[in-house]
């Protein structure tokens, strides 16, 4: 993860990952990322660029950025997520170019999404969709479901669904930054119970859109392994640069100093980013899974769920993700109900067809979903 700035332009009344800062990465720390991620390791990189408002850098930027990173790596493909009001037809023209795969965040109809975002939030960003798709640049979407827009739920479904818009959802989530988040969190159970009835919803609209999460939870557990960061032992294998060339965890900690795992200016080995004391706390975390959650039978596929998420709400890192019985809950009703179809044929449909009259999709068609 590539974090150029956290600055950002838009005030979400949640939010923890911005700052009031003109701090902007400068294009020749592409360099020093480049010598050190070629001697970090031989695996192939997918590079994202989050922030902060990752856009505000500008066209120049990301034109050198994503040449040289695509020449000069073992690339895997590049992804953004972004607010995406700076984007513009020369940025939409370069994105189809190097296939860069675009995110932005809607948390529902105008409305909803504005009492969480700010005025003219929904506006800005829809305008700068519109011309994506009148382009033909894919945008996919993060929606954030809080303490509040919860009660809304099914017109937040319905809102993506018939518009044909992919997402991600994400439960708000308290800050190590700060208490503004903290009134907007999402209880775990309600959490739980959102992505239960969704499910139930989602299998007769499979063909219509794509819940990003349904589909990596049931992919899951039907590979009894994590396949979303969420679900994943990402320590080490996911790391983020910030604007200085500092390497942290993940973008979620970008601008914490007690995270900082190396600078990228040091060509820091893995042993040399393993015997950080932010690497420590990382251990701590996933010691404290292994010791605690043994017993649990969705432990293969979930591994404590996200450290960040941990630490944020338990001021430790000895914890699991405080959205842990949300995780259960979706992922108990997913194995009955795979289950369920396993005990009704020997050879589930597997062909992405509609099982009966009323129109409903099996969990069978949604674990094998390309």
């Amino acid at each position: 993860m590539i974090i150029p700035t956290l600055n950002c332009q838009s005030n979400c009344k949640y939010c923890w990952g911005s700052e009031n800062t003109n701090e902007i990465m400068d294009i020749s720390l592409i360099d020093n990322i480049i010598d050190w991620i070629n001697n970090f390791n031989n695996e192939t990189i997918h590079f994202t660029f989050h922030g902060g408002e990752p856009l505000i850098p500008g066209y120049d930027f990301y034109k050198e950025a994503l040449q040289k990173l695509q020449k000069n790596t073992k690339l895997d493909g590049f992804s953004i997520q972004s607010n995406i009001w700076l984007l513009d037809e020369e940025l939409i023209d370069l994105f189809k170019k190097y296939n860069v795969n675009v995110s932005t965040s809607i948390d529902g109809p105008k409305e909803i999404n504005d009492n969480q975002r700010g005025d003219s939030y929904f506006d800005k960003t829809m305008n700068s969709y519109n011309l994506a798709k009148e382009k033909g640049l894919n945008i996919n979407f993060v929606s954030t479901i809080t303490s509040e827009s919860k009660k809304e739920s099914d017109e937040i479904y319905e809102f993506f669904k018939n518009n044909n818009m992919n997402l991600k959802i994400h439960g708000a989530l308290p800050s190590l930054r700060g208490d503004n988040a903290d009134p907007w969190t999402l209880d775990a159970n309600e959490y739980g119970d959102l992505l239960v009835e969704w499910l139930d919803k989602y299998l007769y609209d499979l063909d219509k859109f794509s819940i990003v999460d349904l589909d990596h939870i049931c992919k899951s557990t039907l590979r009894r392994r994590g396949t979303l960061c969420t679900f994943a032992d990402c320590i080490g294998t996911t790391l983020a640069i910030g604007h200085d060339g500092s390497i942290y965890p993940c973008y979620r900690f970008v601008g914490m100093d007690e995270y900082i795992l190396g600078n990228v200016k040091n060509k820091p080995k893995k042993e040399d980013i393993e015997q950080s004391p932010a690497w420590d706390k990382l251990q701590e975390f996933r010691e404290y899974v292994e010791d605690n959650c043994n017993s649990c039978k969705f432990m293969k596929y979930c591994k404590g769920g996200c450290p960040y998420n941990a630490i944020v709400a338990n001021k430790t890192p000895k914890a699991v993700d405080p959205q842990c019985e949300s995780y259960k809950k979706i992922f108990k009703e997913v194995s009955k109900r795979a289950n369920k179809e396993f005990l009704k044929s020997a050879i589930p449909g597997m062909n992405n067809k509609k099982e009966s009259n009323d129109g409903k999709f099996s969990i069978m068609d949604l674990m094998m979903k390309p």
